[in-house]
């Protein structure tokens, strides 16, 4: 095998020929610092519904395998009153399932009904690795189901998923869900189509809102903001204010305030001049730092990785989380493996970590390096 430099440090590698793609990158920090990665496995050679869970006890210098676990796809590792939590699906279009671990994600409870972690089994749900917020009592997280016909992107609809701060999070009667938003074609002039993978925020005026990926395939990329009762019981969308101009916005993006800075920080597929010919949802090969005070303009500060090729390469789906003045995140990265390479830039063949140093300090705006 010819030797690679991949960037980052490689948490977990899936050649192309396995027909096992990396998806789903999640990072979680454990109250006494070790680090918690998880990711799930797609394509033709899997069953869609096993999540690979690993550990780093030297601040991401190297991992070690915990725990694969079925019935477990596109979902959200997260801390909360001390213990780990994984959140998702049972499965690719799956019901909605939480388990916990209380040993560092080395075990996991099953969910196997509503009082274990089975939260939702009505209807075909959908996620990905997205925040989960604590705000006002409350525990707040996105989801989508996949009952509004279609097929991909049309077929969402979005909704808000909350449970009481303190409650057993197990237990299915303690989540309280909003009314589900299915998509208008009109939106866009005609051009929406769907949202997804939405980011529990808390906005600047204290309200929890829902901030999603639109699938609107041209430049500036959009997102779409979603308001969300104070009770959780109601999701609100104006089609005349709630979109706007997101950098990246076609695609998965983690967005998540700050309190040194007071800004909303997030990492997403920005996609260069250069490469604005090319189809905007595929764009993954830019890795850009963005921030916001309002939740409304966004900047692009740096990028933070980079490659020429968007065919074959990409930086995506990327969960981070602050630690100091560093960014730590991982990747779903499609990259060189001395074994043909990836399969695509969507069919990722790496999990990667990665430290982003200083980022704060970070302004160099949309300017590219030569390559990663």
């Amino acid at each position: 095998m010819q030797e690679v430099k991949v960037p980052g440090v490689v948490i977990n590698h899936s050649p192309a020929s396995s027909r096992q793609y990396i998806g789903s990158p999640s990072l979680a920090v454990l109250p006494g610092g070790e680090y918690v990665a998880s990711h799930d496995l797609f394509g033709p050679g899997t069953e869609e519904n096993r999540t690979l869970v690993f550990a780093s006890a030297d601040r991401g210098r190297t991992w070690r395998l915990c725990v694969e676990i079925e019935g477990q796809f596109w979902s959200t590792l997260f801390v909360h009153c001390g213990h780990l939590y994984l959140m998702g699906t049972s499965r690719q279009e799956g019901f909605a399932v939480i388990r916990r671990s209380v040993d560092g994600g080395r075990t996991w409870t099953t969910p196997r009904d509503g009082r274990s972690g089975l939260l939702l089994d009505d209807a075909r749900y959908h996620c990905a690795p997205v925040p989960v917020v604590v705000h006002r009592g409350r525990v707040w997280r996105a989801m989508e189901d996949t009952m509004g016909g279609g097929g991909w992107a049309k077929h969402f609809r979005t909704f808000m998923m909350s449970a009481p701060e303190y409650a057993d999070l197990l237990n299915r009667e303690n989540w309280t869900c909003s009314n589900r938003l299915a998509r208008n074609a009109d939106w866009l002039g005609g051009r929406f189509g769907g949202w997804l993978e939405g980011n529990a925020v808390v906005a600047p005026d204290g309200r929890i809102v829902n901030i999603l990926r639109v699938d609107y395939r041209d430049h500036p990329e959009r997102a779409a903001i979603v308001t969300i009762s104070d009770d959780g019981r109601q999701a609100l969308f104006d089609a005349r204010t709630g979109f706007i101009c997101f950098p990246g916005g076609c695609k998965k993006f983690t967005i998540r305030y700050d309190h040194i800075s007071r800004l909303y920080w997030s990492l997403v597929n920005f996609v260069p001049e250069r490469h604005r010919s090319y189809p905007v949802e595929r764009a993954r090969n830019t890795l850009a730092l963005t921030c916001s005070r309002d939740l409304r303009q966004w900047e692009v500060r740096s990028i933070l990785l980079y490659h020429p090729d968007p065919d074959k390469h990409a930086f995506q789906y990327v969960d981070w989380q602050f630690e100091g003045d560093d960014l730590i995140a991982v990747s779903r990265t499609a990259y060189d493996d001395g074994l043909g390479g990836a399969h695509n830039q969507h069919d990722a063949n790496y999990l990667t970590f990665h430290r982003f140093s200083g980022f704060r300090q970070r302004n160099t705006g949309s300017d590219l390096p030569a390559s990663t």
